[in-house]
This record gives structure tokens, sequence and C-alpha cells, in this order.
């Protein structure tokens, strides 16, 4: 006589065991006194550790808010920021250094709709920008500097948009070898890397430009200057020119320019510009680039780990759009060319035929 047996829930035992085990290391956890907990664990965390642990339990979260990690955290991170007039403005945001982090850290996503439509509750664009860039190289700062630039003159949105962190005759020495071939170059793009915030002050927003590491580096053949550009690529949105259409992608493009170092010694950075390029490879003014820059502000925030694989990819599509164009420009180019060359002959034998008619 055949006997059946109910097989055991294995499931439910051990949903339940492992609940028992993740509750009773967080009361362990949580065992430990606070003072503890912020100076020897929440102090060695960085940003993205941090936010993981604020949502651990509601005690963590409240250890985990504390202001002066937040500090801390964007200070390590952008060394920039601790310059007293970025200090002053983080402490104006929302919830002081915790909201910076979140609105600089992430990469800017593409977005048409937020560039298009003008931002919320914002009745004038920002009378200010402050740029606040660090560069590392290995992991070690080489860079740092904070520059504020007025947005409110005439001059500034009828004037090609640039932002210089360095005046024409300044320069910084770093430990960065001069590349003597395409593969020290293509060394150089995985040993560098940059962070440009732009803060706007007067709405306390603010958003990283840079895609962390450079989409090319090249060296001129003549000068030998060494040329690490960073990009990203934004949608145009609803201001238009120069035959612009509507959502056209632009690009933030960041060029760090280097020189010396030829006998051994270290390279000094004589160049770090933003400028704002659309597809035609035209740079666009103060009052274009400001409208883009002032939706981009309200845009979404992607995921910080894609940030390098991301930018990579859209600064290609960018590129592969601009050659597009300029195919499409030449044919029509020589379309236009023939057909005012087939104007002009048809043109010259009508006046031919007309002298002969008239003889």
């Amino acid at each position: 006589m055949a006997t059946t047996s109910t097989p055991p829930s294995f499931p439910s035992t051990t949903v339940d065991n492992t609940s028992a085990s993740i509750s009773s290391s967080t009361s362990v956890f949580t065992t430990i006194p606070h003072d503890i907990l912020r100076a020897h664990i929440l102090t060695r965390l960085d940003g993205l550790s941090l936010v993981s642990t604020a949502c651990t339990s509601n005690e963590l979260h409240s250890l985990s808010s504390q202001e002066d990690l937040w500090a801390n955290i964007c200070h390590s991170t952008w060394p920039s920021t601790s310059t007293p007039r970025l200090r002053h403005v983080i402490s104006n945001f929302p919830s002081g250094p915790r909201s910076f982090f979140s609105h600089s850290f992430p990469l800017l996503l593409l977005s048409a709709a937020a560039a298009a439509s003008p931002p919320m509750n914002r009745d004038r664009p920002p009378s200010e920008l402050i740029s606040a860039v660090d560069i590392f190289y290995r992991g070690d700062l080489i860079f740092s500097k904070v520059v504020e630039t007025e947005t409110a003159s005439g001059w500034f949105r009828c004037s090609p948009f640039r932002i210089d962190m360095l005046e024409p005759k300044d320069t910084c020495h770093t430990p960065i070898p001069h590349p003597e071939s395409i593969d020290m170059c293509q060394r150089l793009g995985e040993d560098l890397t940059l962070s440009w915030i732009l803060v706007d002050p007067d709405w306390a927003r603010a958003m990283n430009v840079s895609g962390q590491r450079p989409v090319s580096v090249q060296r001129h053949w003549l000068s030998g200057e060494v040329h690490a550009q960073f990009s990203v690529v934004l949608a145009g949105g609803s201001r238009s020119g120069r035959g612009r259409r509507r959502g056209e992608w632009v690009q933030c493009g960041i060029v760090v320019t280097c020189g010396g170092g030829v006998e051994g010694g270290g390279m000094h950075v004589r160049g770090v510009t933003l400028q704002v390029e659309d597809l035609d490879g035209a740079y666009l003014n103060g009052k274009e680039a400001l409208g883009i820059l002032d939706g981009a502000f309200e845009g979404r925030k992607g995921i910080s780990g894609r940030r390098v694989r991301e930018g990579k990819r859209r600064y290609e599509e960018f590129l592969e759009m601009k050659r597009e164009r300029k195919e499409r420009e030449l044919k029509l180019e020589g379309t236009l060319d023939m057909l005012c060359v087939g104007f002009g002959v048809l043109l010259f034998a009508t006046l031919g035929l007309y002298y002969l008619l008239c003889r």
C-alpha cells in the first residue's frame, strides 16, 4: 500500500530564518554606542555607502543625516567645495551638504522634456554661475579652483559662452609625464578624472557637467600640447538659433590643455575651459547656453556608476550625428551647385539663341 508524504515547507522556513538573522544582526549593530558609530564607522563611508546605510533603519537614518558627515564627504569628494563662498552657498540648499551631494554626484540624463519646458517656479534664469573644478591624476588632486561667472549682463548673453578656470598666463604644475605615443595618451585617459560642478546660488541647484573621464586625449602634432576632452551631451530644448531644431542635442565640452614636460618633467595645466557646442560645430552664446543649462538643472539625474560608459557612448553618438549632418549639408550644397550650373548653362544658351535670332 502506497504512502504519501507531505514535503516540508522549506521556502517559508528559509524566509523566516533569514528575517530572523537580519533582525538579529540589526539589533546587534544598533547596540553599538552612537558616538562610536558616528566617529569610527560612518565617517569612513563614502556618499553612496552612507545613503545605503541610511536606508537600513530609522536610527541609522537619523545618524547618517548629520550635516557634518555630508560636509566632510563633499569636501573629500570635491576639495573645491571647502572654499568659504561655496560652503555658504551649500548651506542654503534644502538639506545642506546632503542635498548638494544628491544634485552633484549623479550623471545628467538626456531630457528633451525638461529642456523644452520652462523650469518650474523659476521666474528668471540664474544671475550667476559658480564653477567648482577638481582634477585628479591617479587619485591624487592636481588642480582645484572655484570661479564665479555673472550671467545677467548683455555682454555675457551676446558673447560666446565660455568659462575659463585659468588666466592666459597662469599655469599649474602636475606630475603627469608628457605622452610620446598614442598608447601613452590612452593610458593618460584612464588615469585622469575631472569634476566640473556648476552651481546656481540663486535657486540652490547644482549639477556635474563632466563625464568623469576624458572621452579623448590627443597630442597636437606641432605644439606638442596635450588636449584631454570631457563631454556631457544634453538636449537643446526649445531655444533654437542658427537653424537648430527643438530638442536637438548639444555638447557641454570641457578641454584640459597641458604642455611642457618634454624632458622628463611633469606637464603644466595651461587651460581648463567649458563651452557648449551644437551639431553644426558652432559654439552657443551666453543666452542660448544659459537657457539649456537652466533646463538641465531641473532635469533628472542618472546612476553615477554608469557615468564613464554612458558619457563615452553619448559622445560617440553626438559625433556620429555631426558627421551625418555634415554629409547631408555637403550633399545639399552639391545639389544646389549642380542646379546653379545648370541654370547658368541654360541662361547662356538662351542668350546665345536670342543673339542668333536677332542677327
